[in-house]
């Protein structure tokens, strides 16, 4: 074999090896992707990072290589959801942005604004209505539970802005028809910024009370004429 041949031959088998070896990533990628959307799916798992960590582990895959993206996880969360829980998928986004609608007309001096899986659909069995209010400060919204006897828990929720700047808000939650309740607090000001998506990292989907109204109406009228 002439030395051209050889190092055409040579640079034939790294081609191939360096094909074989992103062939075998992205399946590494899809296989986590998919065990950490059944994890979300099956076991009320929130947290993306916690999914892909047990994922990573279950399928005794090292966590730092081939990690997929959480955009990644969300797609096959949904097919998962449509595929193996479609009926009750659609019964319970149809009774959590119900929830959510009443919540917000409850709020609606707080200029509350629907965001999360409940928004977008991918609702699993332990979805929590998230809402984005902004009030002149926490405070006020500690002293509209005590006026309506609501019990509440308090704490904060790291959100990250544009130009990666996170910041700790206050968070409220409280339970309405068996259904748990998170409240982002922002300041009046601060709520015209629209957070980050932790899922794909663009400006965050926002709802507001209209919007859901009209959400939650369609819903309600497809519902009757797949009844009639």
């Amino acid at each position: 074999m002439s030395g051209k041949n050889f190092s055409k031959s040579r640079s034939q088998r790294a081609g191939h090896a360096q094909q074989h070896a992103s062939h075998t990533a992205e399946q590494t990628r899809t296989r986590l992707a998919y065990e950490a959307a059944r994890i979300m799916a099956e076991e009320s798992v929130r947290d993306y990072a916690t999914a892909k960590r047990k994922a990573a582990e279950r399928l005794a895959i090292p966590q730092t290589k081939n990690l997929p993206s959480n955009e990644e996880i969300e797609l096959e969360l949904r097919r998962y959801l449509e595929l193996f829980q479609g009926k009750q998928l659609s019964q319970r986004a149809h009774h959590l942005r119900g929830v959510a609608l009443e919540a917000m007309r409850w709020l609606e001096a707080f200029d509350p604004k629907l965001v999360g899986p409940v928004l977008a659909g991918t609702v699993t069995e332990g979805a929590v209505v998230e809402l984005h209010v902004g009030a002149d400060s926490p405070e006020q919204i500690q002293l509209w539970f005590s006026e309506q006897f609501i019990d509440f828990e308090q704490s904060e929720r790291r959100v990250r802005f544009g130009g990666d700047r996170y910041e700790m808000l206050p968070m409220f939650r409280f339970v309405a028809h068996d259904t748990t309740v998170e409240l982002c607090v922002f300041t009046r000001r601060a709520i015209r910024e629209v957070p980050l998506s932790p899922v794909d990292g663009n400006p965050m989907r926002r709802a507001n009370l209209r919007e859901v109204e009209s959400i939650v109406n369609k819903n309600e009228d497809r519902r009757d004429r797949a009844e009639t």
